[in-house]
This record gives C-alpha cells, structure tokens and sequence, in this order.
C-alpha cells in the first residue's frame, strides 16, 4: 500500500501512514479507539468518493467511511483498509426563499445550523454540534426540533449516493424510492451519501433551557409527575430527565428545552414547577445556535468512552427506580459516584409520531422517551470497569424498553440489530442490501447483513 502514489480518478487528499497528518485524521471522537487504516482518502468531490470506492474494491480493502467520527465503536476507521473522509465535503448552501438546505455529505451540524440562522430557519439536527450530519441523518436524527417538526430525516428530500458498484444516483420519493426509504433510519449500509436536500423550517432563533434540580434521594415523587407532563407537552418542549453526579453526589435534573417563543416557554415553567421544591433552579436563555453547542464541551473528543441506549414506549414506576438507581443494585453507601455512568432520558412524540411508520425505515415511532447511558475517562486502566458500569446500567433498564435507537447501538452486533428494527421492517432492509450493496462492502456500520453477503 504504501507504494501507492495515484488513484485513477481521485483528486483528493491522499495520506498513507508516514505522512505528518496521519494520525491526527485517523482520530476519531471516542479515545479508545486506536486503529490503523492503510490510507485515509481525503475526498473533495462526489468524484473522489467514486474513485475512493472503486479503488478500495478492486483492491479488496475494508471501506470505513468518516464524517464527524461520533460511532462509539469507531466505525469510521478501519484496520488496514480505507479511510473515506468526506470531511473536505463540508459545504451549506441554504435557500431562505425555498427554505432549503444542500448539505455536502461531510458537513457537522455547526455548519447547518449557522448557515441557516441567519435566516431565521433551521432543521432538526441533533444535539452536540461537532456531531457529523451523515451519521445522524442516515440513522434517524434525534434533536430538540424534533417534537416540531419530525427527525432530521423526516427532513430530507433528496439524497446523492456514491453506491456499492461506484455510481452516483439520487433517491427521493419519486426517484429510487425504495433507497430513499431505506436512507430514512437504516444507516450507512446502502451507499454513501455526499449530499442531502434538506426542509427548513422558521423559528423564532430564540431558545430556552429549564433544569430544576433535586437531591437523588429525593426526586422519586418529582419524577412521577413529570413523566405524567410527557402526553400532553407542547411540541416546543421536549422534556429532559438526567441522573448524574455533581459535586461528587448523586443528583436529577427534571425540566425542558424549548424552541420558539420565550414568553410562551416562562409560561410553561409554571407547569414544571409543580413537580416539587428543588435544591436548584436553572432557567437559561440563549439562541438556537447557542443551545445546539452547549453540550459541545462535556461531549468533546478525546475521552474514553462507553454507552447504552433504549427505547420505551412507557415509563412505569420500576423503569424510574431503576433509572435513579443508575445501575447500582447494592447499598449505594460509599459509591464512588464519579465513577457511576450518567443516565437520561428525552421526550419523544409530537411530529416524530405523525410521520407514518411505513414512510421510512425508522422504527419505534411510538417511542414515548429515548433512555441514554454513558461514562467518558482517561485513564485505559478504568477501560473494563467503566464498561462494567455502564452495561449494569443498560441492562437495568432493558426489561422496560421496547426497542433501541440504532444510532444509540454500539457492541451488540446482529442483536442490537434485530432491536432496531421491527422484523417487517428488516427484512425489507436485508432485501434492499441484497440489491444495492450484495458483498456488503459498507459493512463497518451497525450492519444489515445481505441475504447473499459474504462478509460479516
């Protein structure tokens, strides 16, 4: 590999393992990873991804395709194959009149959100900015517009894809409809997208973030009535839970995060308020583009880290125990809480629920809160405890869910999988890969096996 200079076609960045970038663009969000990819294609064009494509299958090299690198397991890089980085593909064209976005395939959410602020408009779009627009996309696209206005695949109207056989074609839903249907939550696993064609929508710019915080021991009551707030929620407010420890404590956050009018969002704090006294009020204001990257630093790149997701489509008085519990089943006197995973939950329905639940791959759509654990470090000595850790906290909260996020998967394999997606729903995704990927050469995903694939 290393002898390569030229790739037929490619008139991107090449870098091989020598070259003084090399490691600094095979890193990746979650720091345990540490592998090694032959070389890293640094794409400029939708003619670079063919050419990388092509490349990397008359070469039999493993395909791991990077945007913003977020995969917990690092899917973007891969052992000793290529690195398809699109991140070069990171331009926004918005139309205010059209209220349209054309975001290249390598864009992160910053670039979304600012582009089309100005304007007055925006998209669902996640909730950590550095977070890659591709990865969330293709995977559904959970963020605080999303009550509103549905996932930020609800949003797409149109998608470019480099495919498997290194063609470039459209899908909407006139044209490949059965890829645009499959683009709409089943992940990478059917091409890679450089471009999306995105709905956008007015907002007021202005956003509200509530917390009222309680004392662990404490919150059991607090959180009864606030899951009994979730039905009926105005679509402007999704509603947040957090277990966490602060200042070396177990505590629990209870409020929401609001998009639109401010005066309309202090209304409801009236609302929020009955859940209980707490030991502390936060109410923030900032505007969109702020709330969009407040989560940037906690989330940043680097840690070690490890999480579990679920899906529950109701929230009974044994899921909130087990959720304030955090995993820990024995007596919690001399925890180490700084250690204890953080758990979390987020309100679904509202427009995710309006969208027909055969209108796209995305499953759950009933989903009544999405349940998120996890726990960042630094030292690889913590690696197995802090694993330990946050699978006790998963698995805790496993026997009240109903399904999982597929973007919230990491090691479970074909299991995780098979929970992702409704058993009609997959089989029409392993049909779609049998025709547009047969040898699964985009496999380095949360995969949907072909039916005649000869890789796992």
């Amino acid at each position: 590999m290393a002898a390569v200079t030229r790739i037929p076609g490619f008139g991107g960045g090449l870098i091989l393992p020598a070259h003084d970038a090399y490691d600094r663009r095979r890193a990746v969000w979650n720091g345990i990873v540490d592998r090694r990819p032959a070389a890293i294609l640094r794409c400029a064009s939708d003619e670079d991804v063919v050419a990388a494509v092509r490349f990397a299958r008359e070469t039999d090299l493993e395909i791991a395709v990077k945007c913003g690198g977020h995969s917990v397991l690092g899917l973007s890089v891969p052992n000793g194959g290529v690195m398809i980085d699109l991140t070069p593909l990171s331009a926004v064209r918005v139309d205010p009149q059209r209220r349209k976005a054309w975001v290249a395939g390598g864009s992160l959410l910053r670039n979304l959100d600012v582009g089309a602020e100005p304007h007055g408009l925006a998209t669902t779009a996640g909730n950590v900015s550095h977070t890659g627009v591709g990865g969330l996309t293709l995977g559904g696209g959970m963020g605080w517009l999303a009550r509103q206005f549905g996932l930020s695949c609800d949003n797409v109207e149109a998608y470019t894809v480099v495919t498997a056989d290194g063609h470039i074609v459209r899908a909407t839903e006139s044209e490949n409809a059965d890829l645009f249907w499959g683009l709409r939550g089943g992940g990478g696993n059917f091409g890679i997208v450089t471009e999306f064609e995105f709905r956008l929508h007015p907002i007021g710019g202005r956003s509200l973030v509530v917390e009222l915080e309680f004392e662990a021991a404490d919150a059991r009551d607090a959180m009864h009535g606030w899951r009994d707030l979730l039905p009926d929620a105005p679509r402007a407010a999704t509603l947040t839970a957090s277990a966490v420890t602060a200042r070396d404590r177990p505590v629990v956050t209870l409020g929401y995060v609001w998009v639109g009018e401010v005066d309309k969002g202090l209304e409801y704090l009236s609302t929020i308020r009955e859940l209980g006294q707490p030991a502390a009020e936060r109410v923030r204001e900032m505007s969109y583009v702020e709330l969009q990257s407040m989560s940037d630093d906690p989330n940043g790149h680097g840690r070690r880290r490890y999480s579990k997701g679920h899906y529950l489509t109701e929230l009974s008085d044994g899921a909130i125990d087990a959720f304030l519990a955090r995993g820990v089943s024995t007596d919690p006197t001399g925890t180490d809480w700084a250690r204890v995973p953080n758990g979390g939950f987020q309100a679904y329905g509202g427009a995710i629920a309006d969208v027909g639940d055969d209108d796209g791959a995305f499953s759950y759509r009933r989903t009544l809160v999405e349940f998120g654990c996890g726990t960042a470090w630094v030292d690889p000595a913590e690696d197995g405890a802090r694993v330990s850790a946050a699978r006790a906290y998963g698995a805790a909260m496993e026997p009240f869910a109903n399904g999982v996020y597929v973007n919230a998967l990491g090691d479970e394999g074909q299991d995780g999988v098979r929970r992702a997606y409704s058993s009609r729903k997959l089989a029409k995704l392993v049909d779609l890969k049998r025709r547009y990927d047969p040898d699964n050469a985009f496999h380095l995903n949360q995969n949907i096996l072909p039916a005649t694939g000869n890789r796992t």
